[in-house]
């Protein structure tokens, strides 16, 4: 194999494929980007078994080949080139490439390209194209509530599927929960999306979507199955298995029921819960209370080894009397989605489920927080 390219462009698509390769690895193959030279491109590979990512760059190709080449340290390599460069590899066939860019030269060990793995696709249920900026918005609304608890693996990743709502038409659905706090965001069902069943889409995968989606306008083709997703954004096709089990049934947890209202200003409401959860204790939850009187919400934290710290915030609630306590953390996590200059609090009980969402009827993304004892 013999090939030119130019090094930004090289760079570029190293650093999408080289991310889902771990640091560390039983197989040594799996270690390695895969390079397919032929006609006038490179397609360049990586996989961790779970997650596969291709892309392909534009490049002089003398003589076509293959080879494998540890992922990470030609990424680090090529970062420090100088911009623009001009960069050569070349194998003979043998054990070693040659990269050569300028006066610097390195000599790159490689692995047979015959025993890389190829995550097989298999065939698609459902395909649509999606606008990139509506699928950025789903991820970002959702992503912070996925669980990292290992025991319960169905909830480490992102539900998205398909309703169908009678005043809304059909809609493509993201929801993710960690059993204390829940996110829901939804929008109007790209054409091909209607009638798709669940699906459970990785963690992992869900960064690397979302950084592939980074700065990206026009729209990305998804494609769907019973085990796996492809995504294809620009040249970059990422392939993921999905996760084999049953998101729980997160309608039946979501309060339909909660008729106390509290209207409160989003920036001042979050800079109070973030000062005074300051001398918030790990020990503790981070537990943060409010108490409504007279419309005004007082925000109080007890340390039993810092003191105490309370502050109060004006709001609009006609219910006096009422205290409830919550994870500082997660309070802050949803409020900081709330894209309304107001949001919106629904309270049953100080011991019920607390629904969350934007002032207005427009509103598409809603969360729900479970109470703590303070």
């Amino acid at each position: 194999m013999k090939v030119t390219l130019e090094r930004n462009h090289l760079l570029k698509s190293l650093s999408h494929v080289h991310r889902v390769v771990e640091r560390r690895n039983t197989y040594p193959i799996l270690a390695n980007v895969l390079f397919k030279a032929s006609d006038d491109h490179v397609e360049l590979r990586a996989t961790d078994l779970d997650i596969e990512v291709t892309e392909s760059v534009p490049a002089m190709v003398s003589t076509p080949g293959a080879t494998t080449v540890p992922a990470h340290t030609l990424y680090e390599i090529v970062r420090k080139l100088s911009d623009g460069a001009e960069v050569r590899l070349e194998t003979d066939g043998g054990e070693n490439m040659v990269l050569t860019s300028g006066r610097s030269r390195f000599n790159l060990a490689c692995l047979n390209p015959d025993s890389f793995p190829d995550l097989k696709s298999g065939a698609f249920a459902h395909e649509f194209d999606i606008a990139a900026a509506s699928l950025r918005e789903l991820i970002e609304r959702t992503q912070f509530a996925i669980s990292n608890e290992e025991t319960r693996y169905y909830l480490n990743g992102i539900y998205f599927h398909a309703v169908q709502n009678s005043a809304s038409g059909s809609l493509f659905r993201a929801v993710a929960t960690d059993g204390h706090r829940m996110a829901r965001a939804e929008i109007a069902a790209p054409a091909g999306a209607e009638g798709m069943g669940g699906i459970i889409v990785p963690k992992k995968t869900v960064g690397e979507v979302q950084k592939l989606l980074d700065g990206v306008d026009g729209d990305v083709h998804v494609e769907v199955s019973d085990t796996k997703i492809r995504v294809t954004v620009g040249p970059v096709v990422l392939l993921s298995k999905l996760i084999e089990g049953t998101f729980p049934d997160y309608d039946r947890v979501t309060p339909k029921n909660n008729d106390k209202q509290m209207l409160v200003d989003k920036a001042g409401f979050a800079i109070a819960v973030d000062r005074v959860s300051t001398i918030a204790s790990d020990r503790g939850g981070k537990a943060v209370k409010l108490s409504a009187s007279n419309g005004l919400l007082e925000l109080s934290v007890t340390n039993p080894d810092h003191g105490t710290a309370s502050e109060e915030v004006a709001v609009d609630f006609e219910t006096d009397g009422f205290e409830i306590g919550f994870n500082a953390r997660y309070l802050l996590d949803i409020i900081t989605q709330i894209r309304t200059e107001s949001a919106v609090f629904l309270f049953n009980d100080a011991n019920s489920p607390t629904l969350v969402k934007e002032e207005g009827s427009e509103a598409n993304a809603l969360y729900v927080l479970m109470p703590m004892r303070v």
